[in-house]
C-alpha cells in the first residue's frame, strides 16, 4: 500500500477535499480543520510503522507579509506535519479521477490536480485518520503508534530479540505474533504462514520454544512478508491496492484460508483452530 501510494501521490499537492463521514477523522476534532490544515499542504511521501500509514507533509517556507510565496521543488518545502491513516478491516484507500462515481462507504475525500483524488473508502467504519501540524511527534497524538514493536525488517528485530519478547511466555505463539506490542504489522494471515514455515504449531506456549524454533520463526516471517509485498498484499475480502487491484498472495498461501485442503508440502488435511478469537491455520503433520 506504501509503496503504491508513493507511485502516484508523492509530490502532489492537496487542493482540498471532502469529509462524508466526520467520525472517521479522529483528530482534529472538527472535520473543517482537518481539512483546512490539508489544502496547499504537498505529500511528500509515505511511510509505514506497523499497520499504520503515515504521509509526511510539506509547504512553502513563509515569506515576507504581503509578498508572493513562489512554488518551489519538494526538496525546499519546509516540513508540515503529517497525515496519519489506519484501514483496520476493511479500509481502502483509492487513487481515482473525480467524477467516478462514489461508492456508498466513502469516507473521505481528498483533491489533486488534472482531476485525480484519494479517496478513502471503509464499509465496516473502524478505520481513521489523523492530521498532526507542526513538529509535533504523531505517536502522541495517533493511538496505539507509539505502543509498536520493531518492525520485522529492522535490524531491531533478532532472534535474539524475539528470544527476550518471546520469554518464559504462558501464552500461545501465534497470539504472540499478533501483539504488536512484540512485532509491529504482522497479521493473522502472515502470522500462520511464517509458522508454517517454520514448523512450529500455532497452539504451542512460548515458554515451550527452542532458540532454534526462535530462529526460524524470526526469517520465515521475514520472508513470508517480503513474498507477500511482491504479490501485492492478500485480499480476503476488502484489500485492494491503490489502484483498485487484488493482492494474489492469498491464492499461493501454504495453509491460510485451506483448512480441508491438502498440504502443499505433505498432503495431510490442512486443520484450523481458534485462538483468542482468531481462526489458525496449520498442517498437523508438517507443524509439531
Amino acid at each position: 500500500m506504501r509503496l503504491g501510494l508513493n507511485q502516484v501521490t508523492s509530490g502532489q499537492e492537496i487542493l482540498g477535499g471532502d469529509v462524508l463521514r466526520p467520525r472517521t477523522i479522529a483528530h482534529p476534532v472538527s472535520a473543517g480543520d482537518f481539512l483546512a490544515g490539508l489544502q496547499g499542504a504537498t505529500l511528500a511521501q509515505w511511510h509505514r510503522r506497523g499497520k499504520y500509514l503515515l504521509a509526511e507533509l510539506c509547504k512553502p517556507a513563509s515569506a515576507p507579509e504581503g509578498s508572493a510565496v513562489p512554488r518551489q521543488p519538494l526538496p525546499h518545502l519546509a516540513k508540515a506535519g503529517w497525515l496519519g491513516v489506519h484501514l483496520r478491516m476493511t479500509g481502502q484507500l483509492l487513487w481515482l479521477d473525480r467524477d467516478t462515481p462514489l461508492h456508498k462507504h466513502t469516507r473521505v475525500r481528498l483533491f489533486f490536480t488534472d482531476n485525480r483524488e484519494l479517496r478513502f473508502v471503509d464499509q465496516r467504519t473502524f478505520g481513521q485518520m489523523w492530521l498532526v501540524w507542526g513538529a509535533a511527534d504523531p505517536s502522541a497524538t495517533i493511538s496505539g503508534l507509539g505502543q509498536l514493536g520493531p518492525e520485522p525488517f529492522s535490524a531491531e528485530f533478532s532472534a535474539q530479540y524475539l528470544a527476550k519478547a518471546l520469554g518464559h511466555r504462558r501464552r500461545t505463539v501465534k497470539t504472540a505474533l499478533l501483539d504488536q506490542s512484540i512485532i509491529a504489522g504482522a497479521g493473522n494471515i502472515y502470522a500462520d504462514e511464517a509458522l508454517f514455515k517454520a514448523g512450529v504449531r500455532p497452539d504451542s506456549l512460548c515458554a515451550d520454544l527452542s532458540l532454534e524454533q526462535i530462529a526460524k520463526l524470526r526469517e520465515a516471517l521475514i520472508e513470508v512478508l517480503q513474498e507477500a509485498i511482491i504479490a501485492g498484499g492478500s485480499t480476503i475480502r476488502n484489500f485492494v491496492s491503490v489502484a483498485g487491484v487484488n493482492g494474489n498472495y492469498a491464492g499461493a498461501a501454504w495453509v491460510y484460508g485451506r483448512a480441508g485442503l491438502p498440504c502443499r508440502v505433505c498432503g495431510t488435511p490442512v486443520d484450523r483452530l481458534k485462538l483468542a478469537g482468531r481462526s489458525s491455520h496449520f498442517c498437523p503433520q508438517c507443524q509439531k
